[in-house]
């Protein structure tokens, strides 16, 4: 039997592209993980949602455990709602989509409205698994660089104007993470962010907005696109992920009531009916703007403590973002190939993630590389920068 013969041909297409997770490096048990991208150990409420499943068990019994779960579920999406409304994205019921992760979230929007001919655009660099999601939708990717002020809006524009002169396919959305972006850490200022919404109505096109990190500034939260979207064109992606914990697989699209029931209608019962009642009855019982402000204050120190090493121990032609938020630090090392730099980093002890991963034309990331300061202490990212900084000497 020829088991490729089986696959239509958007399927073939997209199985010619790297596998997922292909970004992921072999880093040796004991070595300093600058590469992970989670949450700090001693700040995932390991304790407390323990405490939650015997809540929730103990006063629901099995219900949680059926196909239709507990009506916790429910109240996870008021939970979500009223969240939703203190940062100012007033949400209908009938305008929330609960979803197993960011991941999914996004998976559905590609889903609903992309194919072979659809045109998306992306900022350059760019989250890994988005673009993994996209490319088995359509090879029409278009990428915009991001500068110290976030996706590059008169690039944006100028892209625009040129493909609607050419009579060319235009965009079907921009999908963007304008808060404490992944990978470079950077913050889109509030005069694009005003640019991305006057464009997504000029040239009529959606915008996916990715705020995994929203919630993670170290001094405030800027406004959302969401929130300065007066036309019903931004879709906002929200997660559970970074500041409760990756494993509950918890996020969610705000969005129109017309795209939230097309999304809908392709995920089904695709959830963990279990994993929102658990996290519900947590949040019952958490002060969760006191857990942001542990979580902000924890990872500003943490971010303190990996630029101060930077600063000592990178070589001079060395440059990086300076974030306000979120997990990560942009690194640029010029002359330096990241990816064959990170075998030696590993043998050393330290890990991080090569540049290229978050490029659609890899070669661009070839002198960058991705620090995550949120999962390790700041005794080992003090030493894992300290090697880094070793290792790369020794290459130049």
């Amino acid at each position: 039997m020829n088991a490729e013969s089986f696959f239509p041909n958007n399927i073939k297409a997209a199985l010619q592209n790297d596998p997922p997770g292909e970004w992921i490096p072999s880093v040796p048990v004991n070595s300093i993980r600058l590469h992970s991208g989670y949450p700090a150990p001693q700040l995932v409420p390991s304790k407390e949602l323990k405490e939650a499943v015997t809540q929730l068990l103990e006063e629901e019994k099995d219900l949680p455990l059926h196909y239709i779960g507990s009506p916790r579920i429910d109240t996870l999406k008021d939970w979500v709602r009223q969240r939703q409304d203190v940062r100012g994205m007033y949400a209908k019921n009938e305008e929330l989509l609960i979803t197993a992760g960011a991941c999914q979230a996004i998976d559905l929007i590609a889903r609903i409205f992309l194919d072979k001919d659809a045109v998306v655009v992306v900022e350059s660099p760019t989250y890994m698994e988005a673009l993994e999601i996209f490319q088995n939708y359509t090879d029409k990717i278009l990428t915009i660089p991001i500068d110290k002020d976030g996706l590059q809006t008169e690039q944006l524009a100028e892209l625009l104007a040129e493909r609607k002169k050419k009579g060319l396919t235009m965009p079907t959305f921009l999908y963007t993470i304008p808060t404490f972006h992944n990978p470079t850490g950077t913050t889109m200022t509030e005069g694009r962010r005003k640019q991305v919404l006057e464009l997504a109505e000029e040239y009529d096109f959606l915008v996916l907005e990715d705020d995994a990190y929203g919630e993670l500034g170290f001094n405030n939260n800027p406004k959302t696109l969401k929130s300065m979207d007066s036309n019903e064109r931004v879709l906002y992606v929200g997660s559970l992920s970074k500041v409760v914990a990756p494993g509950m697989r918890i996020g969610w699209v705000h969005a129109t009531e017309k795209f939230i029931q097309a999304l809908f209608w392709f995920k089904k019962d695709l959830e963990h009916p279990f994993a929102q009642a658990t996290m519900a009855t947590l949040l019952e019982n958490t002060d969760f703007i006191l857990r942001l402000r542990n979580l902000s204050e924890t990872y500003q120190k943490k971010c303190q403590v990996m630029l101060a090493a930077l600063e000592k121990h990178l070589p001079r032609n060395a440059s990086w973002f300076v974030p306000e938020g979120g997990y990560f630090v942009w690194v640029n090392i010029p002359g330096v190939d990241t990816e064959k730099l990170l075998s030696k980093a590993t043998e050393e002890g330290v890990s991080f993630l090569p540049g290229k991963y978050f490029f659609l034309n890899q070669t661009e990331g070839a002198e960058y590389l991705r620090l995550s300061f949120s999962y390790e202490s700041e005794e080992n990212i003090a030493k894992g920068i300290e090697k880094l900084g070793n290792v790369i000497v020794s290459k130049l």
